[in-house]
């Protein structure tokens, strides 16, 4: 009897590590270079060339340039910030979540726009004028963290849009899962640029 709970519990564990492998969460982020029916075509800033399949759910946004200036306390938004030697952090991008979103995946993390970044989704509890830019207080549960964001860094908000905004040549930001057989398909919105303004996260 024990033997036969063993060998069920491995075939479980075993089918769960099945499944692990079967999806791999990504981040894409590259050019349009085209849209056939449900397959939005990719090339990836790292030079590949990805299938997308588009279902109903998928929903999409462009980005649009906000002023650094009228960020403000309350505000949620997420910036991706480059920890200095002194453990300081410096934003490589913002972007403000519409008022009156809950702000998203809260919290202190590793991100992949380059390497060792670091993103930041919080309330803003202060700003303040730094000799480098203005610093943002970004506040969460379980902590905060103090960024500087120079200016001429991009920020930007995201607003609500349909497939028609993905055409040849804008660039695109979204989570995906990667299937064994090169599939991928998106996980959460499509951001996608518009008037020269991309998702920079």
């Amino acid at each position: 009897m024990r033997r036969t709970a063993g060998l069920f519990t491995l075939t479980l564990l075993m089918l769960a590590a099945g499944v692990v492998e079967a999806q791999t969460p990504v981040r894409v982020r590259g050019t349009i270079t085209a849209l056939e029916g449900d397959v939005l075509s990719v090339k990836t800033r790292e030079g590949q060339d990805l299938k997308v399949e588009l279902t109903d759910k998928v929903a999409v946004a462009t980005v649009q340039a906000v002023k650094l200036a009228d960020i403000k306390p309350g505000d949620g938004v997420g910036a991706t910030a480059r920890p200095g030697p002194d453990g300081s952090l410096t934003a490589l991008e913002v972007h403000v979540f519409p008022a009156g979103m809950a702000v998203p995946n809260e919290g202190h993390r590793p991100w992949d726009l380059e390497p060792g970044s670091m993103m930041t989704n919080a309330r803003v509890s202060a700003v303040v004028q730094a000799t480098k830019g203005r610093e943002l207080t970004l506040s969460y549960k379980d902590g905060s963290q103090k960024i500087v964001v120079p200016e001429g860094t991009p920020v930007v908000t995201a607003v609500a849009a349909d497939r028609s905004a993905l055409k040849p040549g804008e660039y695109v930001f979204f989570g995906a899962q990667l299937a064994p057989d090169g599939k991928v398909i998106p996980t959460g919105r499509i951001q996608v640029s518009k008037d020269g303004v991309r998702p920079p996260m």
